[in-house]
């Protein structure tokens, strides 16, 4: 390994809702010193081990946790694996991801867990945590868990890839009777879908349109299984966290006047669900069929106005890869998903870019929100102490997203053909530069590992 002593010099720091003009000393993987400006920073010594890094007022923020991906290893690794789409993660700013259990076998004990969590010790390059899917052979087991070691448990309320679907009402009560980790629950009610799947292919039969798909996967069926999370969760006083909330009417569950800390029901929207809408099925398709669906433009608006009042907490992005040749297919047949992660950063910007939302509250809802809801231990802050999992980022260094520029193992992207203004120009992880988009041979050091992520519950 490398050293990874760095002096990060000049930089516009992007941390707990300030933009200031800072250095950032990293010593030994941890931020040893933040030092603004007037502190007398050209004075600080440091030794011939530390690299510098002239910043020249490029814009410096904490590595951005995404607590939603799936990465599909094991045993679905032709569309994704942990090494490839870890690379992707750091190429776009993201340093520590959770990564969702519907995977083959699928990630229902402690033992499966942790034969994932030896392939990332091996493989990733980001730092990395994994959810343990609900069953209903599992409960036992799943209540057993040690908080501080996994993120949470995955409960699917509506089916999706892997069929890990449990919306027996008895099971789920036992469930949120037990837990004692968070419960990030995929809400959509499976007898709505069934029956507006059946009504649209009575009227297509195989030929169902893409821009069926917001019907299908209906508002009201989110809106229905959401309530009975959120009903549950404050039966049994649950952790709750409502994955990828795509409606308007949702955003009414939620409570904005409390502190993130002092919350016990929170939620999530997907970077998709904020720049996509369903008048795009006509021109991509099976591109941008996900589930739960991308829905109107009024809800994409509404869902961004939620997240600026807090009452959407985290943005994620629901990262999901296929094979351009299994998504490439009719309705019926495409699987649900699209790959997110190398772009997310980068797209929130462009909202920045267009005046929708500012840097601070990309920080706040990409880094800080995440480690304060799921209780990371030192990570989603520049803060003295705490790990070096920084980005770089240039805001004016236009790029079309392009095949060419990919790192996808499935080599394709709904964004093809976008124009994105920002570009990340180095990733730190634990204090080492993983991605340094100056380096053009080979941008990746493959050398870097991340860490398993701890929660300080």
């Amino acid at each position: 390994m490398e050293k990874n002593n760095y002096y990060i010099h000049n930089a516009n720091i992007i941390n707990e809702g300030r933009i200031f003009r800072g250095d950032v000393l990293i010593q030994d993987g941890i931020i040893k010193d933040v030092i603004r400006k007037h502190e007398g920073v050209d004075d600080l010594l440091f030794d011939d081990n530390t690299v510098f890094v002239e910043a020249d007022g490029k814009y410096l923020m904490p590595g951005v946790i995404d607590a939603h991906v799936h990465f599909r290893e094991p045993g679905m690794i032709q569309k994704a694996d942990i090494a490839s789409e870890s690379k992707a993660a750091v190429a776009g700013g993201v340093t520590s991801y959770m990564d969702m259990p519907n995977t083959l076998p699928q990630t229902v004990s402690v033992e499966l867990a942790e034969e994932k969590f030896a392939i990332a010790a091996e493989k990733s390059m980001a730092n990395y945590s994994f959810y343990l899917g609900a069953t209903a052979k599992n409960l036992q087991e799943l209540s057993r868990l040690n908080p501080s070691d996994y993120c949470g448990i995955k409960v699917f309320l509506g089916s999706s890839t892997g069929n890990m679907l449990m919306d027996d009402p008895a099971l789920l009560e036992e469930l949120f009777a037990i837990a004692t980790l968070p419960i990030v629950a995929h809400c959509e009610d499976e007898q709505i879908i069934k029956q507006n799947l059946q009504h649209y292919t009575d009227l297509y039969g195989e030929d169902i349109p893409f821009s069926a798909h917001s019907a299908i996967r209906s508002r009201e069926a989110c809106l229905k299984s959401t309530s009975t999370a959120i009903q549950l969760a404050k039966k049994y006083n649950t952790r709750l966290h409502i994955a990828h909330v795509t409606t308007s009417e949702e955003l009414e569950f939620f409570d904005h006047t409390r502190a993130l800390e002092h919350k016990n029901i929170t939620s999530e929207v997907c970077v998709g669900h904020l720049w996509f809408d369903e008048t795009q099925y006509d021109t991509l398709g099976c591109r941008i069929k996900s589930n739960p669906s991308i829905k109107s433009r009024n809800d994409a608006k509404d869902l961004l106005i939620g997240l600026l009042a807090n009452k959407i907490d985290i943005v994620a992005t629901d990262h999901a890869p296929h094979t351009w040749e299994e998504k490439n297919q009719p309705y019926a047949k495409s699987p649900s998903g699209f790959p997110m992660i190398q772009h997310s950063l980068r797209l929130m910007f462009e909202m920045y870019y267009r005046g929708l939302i500012t840097p601070e509250n990309i920080v706040e809802k990409m880094c800080h929100a995440p480690a304060r809801m799921f209780d990371i231990d030192y990570r989603g802050f520049i803060r003295k102490g705490y790990q070096a999992d920084l980005v770089l980022l240039d805001l004016n260094a236009p790029q079309v997203v392009a095949k060419d520029n990919l790192y996808y193992k499935c080599g394709w992207s709904p964004l093809e053909g976008t124009l994105l203004h920002t570009a990340v120009l180095k990733t730190f992880v634990n204090g080492n530069l993983a991605y340094d988009a100056e380096n053009t041979d080979n941008p990746f050091n493959e050398q870097v590992c991340g860490k398993r992520l701890h929660f300080n519950r």
